[in-house]
């Protein structure tokens, strides 16, 4: 069982306590880790604030290059990592592969726009007294980013705050979620093999009441960009005072299936979106509305599609569908579908078998709070307003979809479904790397995706001179 410190100003650290981790699947240890308590949180917090002033200072080509070379390593170290993420989340293997390489386009994109990051001229002579100067706006580092990530992509959420944050010329103090902190601890000496400044990044695992009261609240810190559910969301963000935030929180993502849909696809890519990672995904497919006339048809190709899928252990190169993160995870969709009428199949301590439910109450948990589990609701509609306005019966908003070959039908929809984002002719599960990516209502606040989370981890500066 390999050991993992702490990583503080470029090196490994003694923790205060420690904690193994297991794979949820069967429970056997995979890995002891120290986790931080208040002193090493500290710690980290100052050596991200030296390390800010060399951020700071470092030219758009050098921060573009060490996370183009991390990239590189990240690549390198495939194999490796993907057993990681396998091993501590319970994701299948095929998808912990697939979460690398995503990762690896993140660091892509985010060494892209560290050398795009620029400001504009502000037109001062549009004015009558700015006539005679001139005046730039510039984008400056916001200083150290504490960035507290969940378990479900432990590299890849990571990186979405990590990466940006560098290209943006900012330091970091990382916490990973608890059930995940290896690949987090993994991924420091990466970035340290490809040059990255000695405190730039500190990972501190622990719990949120040792750790969360000196990154929350904290001045030395300039923002925080937290993924996790919207209570401790809205709970942090109570306590942040001026402290900029982006919260990427829950959800209860939707699809529309239109009677003029392809049947067959719709149900492939429904149960896909559905039961990845046990549908343990932010903007995992939740709720579909199917119209009346093709719900039967429907229903039968989802559960072909979803009576495919193999259910085994993480690390099997065959498995599709694998264990929650945890036994009390389990227990907790298995109460939820029991409430809604259905019944769960479960095998070892924490895996359930996908479940299809149909026309659930409104009310039910599994249909009006985020599931987080491999479970989706089948409802019928009569017409397309009454399944916008079902969709939009939501307190959360990150991502919706329809599927129709009704063009009119599907920008209408798209522009009164309240969402940050909506997509035709798929599903709402679906995020490529790059893209804009974040919700409205519960769903939080602020942008993801490189070019989107610089401009929120970065301030504008005037600079205005008399040229006459």
């Amino acid at each position: 069982m390999n050991r993992y410190s702490l990583w503080i100003n470029g090196t490994e650290a003694t923790g205060e306590t420690t904690r193994t981790v297991h794979v949820p699947f069967d429970g056997l240890p995979f890995a002891e880790v120290a986790e931080a308590g208040p002193a090493q949180a500290a710690a980290a917090v100052r050596a991200a604030t030296e390390a800010a002033k060399v951020m700071r200072e470092m030219t758009r080509a050098q921060r573009s290059a060490i996370l183009r070379r991390t990239r590189e390593l990240l690549l390198a170290a495939k194999d490796e990592m993907a057993v990681i993420i396998a091993s501590e989340s319970g994701k299948p293997l095929r998808e912990a592969r697939a979460e690398v390489d995503r990762g690896a386009a993140t660091l892509l994109f985010s060494s892209e726009e560290a050398n795009r990051l620029a400001g504009e001229e502000v037109p001062m002579d549009a004015a009558v007294n700015g006539a005679g100067k001139m005046a730039l706006m510039i984008r400056e580092p916001l200083g150290v980013i504490a960035a507290i990530t969940p378990f479900n992509f432990p590299l890849n959420l990571s990186l979405h705050k990590i990466g940006p944050a560098i290209a943006g010329g900012n330091a970091v103090v990382h916490k990973p979620a608890s059930a995940t902190p290896v690949s987090a601890l993994r991924l420091a000496r990466l970035f340290t093999e490809a040059g990255l400044p000695p405190g730039a990044l500190n990972v501190i695992p622990g719990s949120g009441a040792s750790v969360g009261p000196m990154l929350v609240g904290n001045e030395a810190i300039a923002m925080v960009t937290f993924t996790g559910s919207a209570e401790v969301g809205v709970a942090m963000r109570a306590k942040a005072g001026l402290q900029r935030m982006t919260l990427e929180l829950g959800s209860n993502s939707a699809v529309i299936v239109a009677a003029d849909a392809d049947i067959d696809e719709a149900a492939r890519r429904c149960a896909a979106a559905a039961f990845a990672n046990s549908g343990q995904v932010c903007i995992s497919l939740q709720r579909i509305f199917v119209a009346d006339d093709v719900a039967v048809a429907f229903h039968e190709a989802l559960m072909a599609a979803t009576a495919k899928l193999t259910i085994g252990h993480p690390l099997d190169e065959a498995t599709e569908v694998s264990s929650l993160v945890s036994a009390a995870e389990a227990d907790r969709v298995a109460a939820w579908v029991s409430e809604a009428g259905g019944s769960v199949t479960r095998s070892g301590r924490a895996t359930i078998a996908p479940v299809v439910l149909r026309e659930v109450p409104d009310t039910a948990k599994v249909f009006a709070d985020e599931v987080f589990g491999p479970v989706v609701s089948a409802n019928r509609y009569r017409d397309l307003d009454e399944a916008i306005d079902r969709v939009n019966a939501s307190a959360y908003g990150l991502q919706a979809g329809i599927f129709t070959k009704d063009l009119a039908a599907a920008f209408r929809a798209a522009r009164r479904v309240h969402v940050g984002g909506f997509l035709i002719n798929d599903v709402p599960q679906f995020r490529a790397d790059q893209m804009p990516y974040g919700g409205v209502k519960r769903s939080g606040t602020g942008r993801e995706g490189p070019r989107y989370a610089i401009e929120e981890m970065t301030e504008r500066k005037l600079i205005c001179w008399n040229v006459s």
